[in-house]
């Protein structure tokens, strides 16, 4: 639907869509929508993209007019999508960006296809003002910096997002993975689970390095009563089942997973076992992936705190870009437990 001009009637023109429909949808003032549909001055950032976005969800073409010109190109680079919180970040950074003006450029790592060094190389002599790395190999403990000291040396704005490289001068964003492991081990040994499992991935990264530091000193912390046992394996569905597997073989009731994706690997394994999640195994997740509330059972989870982390990491890096220097180093950002019918009291089992 090709949108034109208002006409006297407060309708569209050249469509059935009235001023009062975008209003609706965008949550403002008539006058405020055809300001922005005349290219008029006065009108908020976030006001104005509200009013695009109205016209998208509507069907209606934007007009020529409103079609700012991009302040430039921003590299993300993400993981596969397969797992859900990685297209969570990619939404939530994209269209901050937008709001900021910037044409964002996403670039998805997936077996057999390009790697990190190879997306960045493409986005530099693509000539981008920044590039956001997700989950990258900054979070990979054996990796080298040299690949982000190159890029700030040539005066490229980065940030990162969850991991951590000491000697690196930038901006990194992360959950606090410790603090989350204790919130998990809280609640499960608040039910009565005194045989605690941790399903996560290799010991290479840096976020499972935290993972396993907060689930040791919370179990610790727990008494004498509580064990934990871990078992690594890789953040998939299938990586769940098997870590899952190997858990429920050594005792464990409960078991904390490094992803939502591996926990619902862990249900699926508890299924071809026989049992009943929460009644017989409470199983938690990490991330708080979009749809995960709608499993079977809802999925007890920690949440990452995607739209906060994304907004500073956008900030920081469209300060840089700026002129400005916001402050390098790490910054942490606090989970949330979010208790759904994944876990419930030992005391209940029959």
């Amino acid at each position: 639907m090709t949108l034109q001009r208002e006409s006297s009637n407060g309708r569209v023109d050249g469509t059935g869509v009235r001023l009062s429909d975008i209003a609706a949808q965008a949550g403002v003032s008539e006058a405020t929508v055809s300001r922005v549909l005349n290219g008029k001055p006065g009108v908020a950032g976030p006001t104005r993209q509200a009013v695009l976005a109205a016209l998208d969800i509507i069907g209606v073409e934007r007009p020529v007019r409103t079609r700012q010109r991009s302040a430039g190109l921003i590299g993300l680079i993400t993981p596969e999508l397969d797992n859900p919180i990685f297209p969570a970040y990619a939404q939530v950074i994209e269209r901050l960006l937008a709001l900021h003006g910037y044409t964002p450029v996403l670039c998805t790592q997936m077996p057999g296809g390009a790697i990190e060094d190879e997306f960045t190389t493409m986005l530099v002599e693509r000539g981008v003002d920044g590039i956001i790395f997700v989950s990258g190999l900054h979070a990979d403990t054996t990796t080298r910096p040299d690949r982000y000291l190159r890029l700030i040396e040539r005066g490229l704005p980065i940030v990162l997002i969850n991991g951590f490289m000491d000697g690196v001068p930038a901006p990194f964003f992360s959950v606090d993975d410790r603090s989350a492991m204790s919130l998990a081990v809280r609640h499960l040994t608040a039910l009565g689970h005194t045989q605690i499992g941790l399903a996560v991935g290799p010991a290479r990264f840096f976020p499972v390095v935290r993972k396993l530091e907060g689930f040791h000193a919370a179990i610790a912390a727990a008494g004498s009563s509580v064990d934990g046992t871990v078992s690594h394996s890789i953040f998939s569905f299938e990586g769940g089942q098997a870590a899952g597997e190997a858990l429920m073989t050594l005792g464990c009731t409960a078991i904390i997973c490094g992803s939502d994706m591996m926990a619902l690997g862990v249900v699926r394994a508890a299924r071809d076992r026989g049992l009943r999640v929460p009644q017989d195994i409470a199983v938690v997740g990490f991330d708080d992936s979009p749809l995960i509330a709608f499993t079977d059972p809802p999925l007890t989870t920690i949440r990452q705190p995607v739209a906060a982390l994304a907004a500073v990491a956008v900030n920081a890096l469209v300060e840089t870009i700026n002129g400005s220097h916001p402050p390098a180093g790490e910054f942490m950002f606090q989970p949330e437990l979010v208790v759904r019918g994944s876990t419930e009291a030992l005391a209940t089992h029959a």
